[in-house]
């Protein structure tokens, strides 16, 4: 073997480690952000670290992680969602009505959550059998299903009422944990099990990758497309439910744009716009990261102006490192 035939096949070899690193850089460097502006935030606000901030944090970051999961799921099959914010407000309105006239919480919390799914799978289902952009069905769905919620109390807030655990499961802690953070991260452990170790998950990523080529293969891209929209309702409509139950109240102006903070969490966490790659944990970190940085500005007496021109900040600076790092790790 000729010295350039050694060296042209260490250099094939060192391409895919190159490649490996690039990629393990991409998956880390958010969570060193992440780690990096916490650092900063005990620097300049002492009380950031005291316990019962950090449970406020995770309390308050919950509701749109919780969504953003499901998020995650639609934007990796390159859809994209745009009715969640609406969808939740519809959510808890619904568990808000169901629970004072009587029904029992179990029932009432299936019956919410079931009918974001239901939402959802509409929605979805008009994108993939109809072929029409899923922007444009769920930007309708945004707009009626508000009206809905609107009109089932004329606007009005209506009270949930309900027994003492119903309001622990959103507003109650376990130590310093709150409860809704605990769902969080179950939530984003079973979505991360399902995508990575699940036949349905490698769908996912293969229809995000290549509708038509998975078209081809016999996949099931439609049933596929439907289903995480069905996910991205479901979780949309149990952010409401869990807000209602920390308010005890259901409002039907919640949660107005929440999808720009999901979809900026799903991003900022590393999932493609055009789908097929990413995953739930970025979005997870990124969830957090937001938060940080919103509670640091509130620590320190920013305005909320400034607070938006700092997030939009950060949000483009972590997409241009990732495609900086991922261009070079092609490169490679």
């Amino acid at each position: 073997m000729t010295a350039s035939t050694v060296a042209d096949t260490a250099a094939q070899e060192g391409r895919p480690r190159a490649r490996r690193g690039a990629d393990l850089i991409v998956k880390s460097n958010l969570l060193l952000v992440f780690l990096g502006l916490c650092v900063v935030a005990s620097l300049l606000a002492p009380q950031f670290l005291t316990g019962r901030n950090i449970a406020n944090l995770l309390q308050q970051s919950s509701l749109t992680g919780i969504v953003a999961i499901g998020m995650t799921m639609v934007v990796l099959t390159a859809g994209i969602d745009l009715s969640v914010g609406s969808v939740a407000a519809f959510g808890g309105m619904t568990i808000a009505l169901l629970m004072g006239s009587g029904v029992p919480v179990l029932p009432a919390i299936l019956v919410s959550v079931a009918a974001g799914a239901v939402f959802g799978a509409f929605m979805g289902g008009l994108s993939a059998y109809l072929t029409l952009p899923s922007f444009m069905t769920t930007l309708a769905g945004l707009t009626a299903v508000r009206g809905l919620t609107y009109l089932l109390t004329d606007g009005k807030p209506a009270e949930a009422g309900g027994s003492e655990g119903f309001q622990l499961l959103g507003g109650g802690f376990i130590g310093y944990v709150p409860i809704v953070g605990i769902i969080f991260v179950a939530i984003t452990v079973l979505a991360a099990v399902v995508l990575r170790g699940t036949t349905f998950g490698e769908y996912v990523y293969a229809v995000g990758s290549n509708k038509e080529a998975a078209r081809l293969s016999g996949l099931p891209v439609r049933g596929v497309i439907t289903t995480v929209f069905a996910v991205s309702g479901a979780l949309a409509a149990l952010a409401g439910v869990l807000l209602t139950s920390r308010l005890t109240v259901g409002q039907p102006t919640a949660f107005n744009g929440l999808e720009l903070d999901a979809i900026a969490a799903v991003v900022l966490g590393g999932t493609n716009l055009f789908g097929g790659r990413g995953g739930v944990f970025g979005t997870f970190v990124a969830v957090l990261l937001l938060s940080v940085l919103r509670n640091l500005c509130n620590l320190l007496g920013l305005g909320s102006f400034f607070q938006m021109v700092v997030t939009g900040l950060i949000l483009l600076v972590a997409l241009v490192l990732n495609l900086l790092i991922e261009r070079r790790g092609a490169r490679a």
